[in-house]
């Protein structure tokens, strides 16, 4: 049915775009219940230090995209975005037990890159699955509600956190077993509620067909410089973005009781989940380098705030900017790539383009961990800060090359 012009954007985005939203928002519950307590549970209950606490993040963090590589190729050849992303969904459910059972930091490292090869497995195949659905001049849009949708389930997952810490006397073990509900729920929907769409646009012809099949050197190459410019800014982005488990570890040394930390999170979150689908909408009409240099504003301003800020207060403030920075760059880095990829090998990109992006977060959440335990909490966001401004000097220098 062909759909008028003056119908509300939100009405134009396809079914399929809102059925993955709620399963990214039942996800996220699930798992921001489990990293909302994570930090303080391996620095109270298991005794790591923060640069353990910041390896093991980054090695989660960094597990999903070398993942996400094979599975976004892997859904090109197949023609099938659908149930390797069910695939991924399950086995980041299957992994809730793991940290509700742990009787030390290796068992929390081994459920952590589960579930990250988990987010691995699904994360590609659903960016691409979204682009397939929806028409170019909404796709903005569509990533935006669905981030959108996600972060609603992230700033639920902490406050659910919150709830049943206060409720159990801190037991942070229940918490992580309630964790597991909402994951089987968000397999048993994305199973029931989506339906494969034809892939007839994936290649124009014949040679488009047989070069989607396999990750191939000349596959890459047929990617284009745009492209790989993204990639690039999308890298050194990833050096100023360290994990939020720092954001957790310094709501701790605010004073914030136990039980409430989670809310910090909340916070972020709830912020996040409001400028996500504002900020997409508004990437469909204007320039996406001016756009994420306005992200990286935002972005220093957070640090420069958490670095300061020894009050609860000041440490929220920081907090909230940090959640409007993501708002305003994660559903737009996803348009980007879209944008810059053939659409036959749009896995393909999605996979690269997080292979990257997460490698270098191994790096920024390690090195995080480090100057915190040897110079200070507030060098941390200082020295992200830096990284920020580097990353707009990057997109400075290469405007000619016209992202858009």
């Amino acid at each position: 049915m062909e759909i008028r012009p003056k119908e509300r954007i939100l009405r134009q985005i396809p079914p399929s775009v809102w059925v993955l939203g709620w399963v990214s928002l039942l996800m996220d519950v699930s798992s921001e219940i489990i990293h909302s307590l994570l930090p303080m549970f391996l620095l109270v209950g298991l005794g790591a230090s923060a640069t353990t606490i910041g390896l093991i993040e980054g090695l989660a963090e960094a597990t999903a995209p070398i993942v996400k590589v094979f599975s976004g190729a892997l859904s090109d050849y197949l023609r099938n975005r659908k149930w390797l992303a069910v695939a991924g969904y399950a086995l980041g459910a299957l992994s809730k037990p793991l940290f509700a059972i742990a009787p030390t930091i290796g068992v929390v490292i081994g459920a952590r890159v589960i579930d990250r090869v988990g987010k691995g497995i699904r994360g590609a195949p659903r960016d691409a699955l979204v682009a397939d659905v929806t028409p170019p001049h909404l796709r903005g849009a569509a990533y935006g509600l669905r981030q959108s949708l996600d972060t609603v389930g992230a700033f639920l997952g902490p406050l659910l956190a919150v709830g049943i810490m206060l409720v159990s006397s801190d037991n942070y073990r229940l918490a992580f077993w309630i964790a597991v509900i909402p994951g089987l729920l968000a397999v048993a929907l994305l199973v029931t509620g989506i339906k494969e769409p034809a892939h007839t646009h994936y290649a124009q012809d014949a040679k488009d067909a047989k070069g989607a099949k396999s990750i191939r050197w000349r596959t890459l190459v047929e990617m284009g410089s745009g492209y790989w410019w993204v990639v690039a800014v999308g890298a050194v982005f990833s050096l100023a973005r360290f994990s939020e488990a720092f954001l957790v570890l310094r709501a701790m040394q605010s004073g914030v009781p136990t039980a409430l930390v989670p809310l910090v999170l909340v916070a972020m979150n709830a912020v996040y989940a409001l400028c996500a689908y504002p900020f997409g909408k508004l990437a469909d009409r204007v320039s996406h380098t001016r756009l994420l240099i306005g992200g990286l504003g935002v972005l220093i301003a957070a640090d420069i705030v958490l670095a300061q800020g020894t009050h609860w207060g000041v440490v929220v403030a920081g907090v909230a900017l940090w959640g409007m920075h993501m708002g305003m760059t994660q559903g737009l880095l996803s348009a980007m790539v879209a944008h810059a990829a053939p659409a036959h090998s749009r896995g393909t990109a999605f996979g690269f383009f997080n292979l990257f992006s997460g490698s270098v977060t191994l790096l920024s959440s390690t090195v995080a961990g480090a100057i915190w335990d040897r110079v200070s909490p507030a060098a941390t966001f200082y020295v992200g800060a830096g990284f920020c401004v580097a990353t707009i000097l990057l997109l400075c220098s290469g405007r000619r090359r016209r992202l858009r």
